[in-house]
């Protein structure tokens, strides 16, 4: 009997959650950019109409449905995708890296501390914590079925 591995499903959905907020700051245009943290530059070529922050920020909300995708997987709700194993623990990760990005930047570039990277932070931290416990669930529960 295969567990419910709620880690995963919530990590996908947080990932989905992140992904819908990147196409609607496509869409919000260059004050959702400042207002999210993109930065005044990403900004300022919104409004100029380029093409740069939009593909960016397509090209992230791609990669963050690919990883609900393989929680989803992971979790059982979709079938098996490719490599799952290894994308799993690569997106937890990346994720965790995220988060912990913090530390040394408050040991040895405070001065790019601020709410945006604080939040951020803490944000793909709970991220990577969910899909770390999940990854982990489903390979205990594969050994403990072998």
């Amino acid at each position: 009997m295969t567990t419910i591995n709620k880690p995963l499903i919530f990590g996908g959905m947080l990932s989905v959650i992140a992904a819908l907020l990147h196409v609607a700051i496509i869409i919000g245009g260059p004050d959702w950019y400042r207002f999210f943290g993109a930065g005044e530059e990403m900004a300022v070529m919104a409004e100029a109409g380029s093409w740069y922050p939009p593909i960016i920020t397509s090209g992230i909300a791609i990669i963050l449905f690919t990883w609900a995708l393989y929680a989803f997987s992971g979790a059982g709700i979709i079938r098996k995708l490719p490599l799952l194993k290894l994308g799993l623990t690569l997106i937890s990760m990346i994720y965790l890296i995220r988060g912990l990005v913090i530390i040394p930047a408050y040991f040895f570039m405070p001065e790019v501390l601020d709410n945006f990277l604080i939040w951020s932070s803490f944000i793909c931290l709970a991220y990577g914590v969910s899909y770390s416990i999940g990854t982990k669930q489903i390979w205990t529960q594969r050994q403990k079925n072998e």
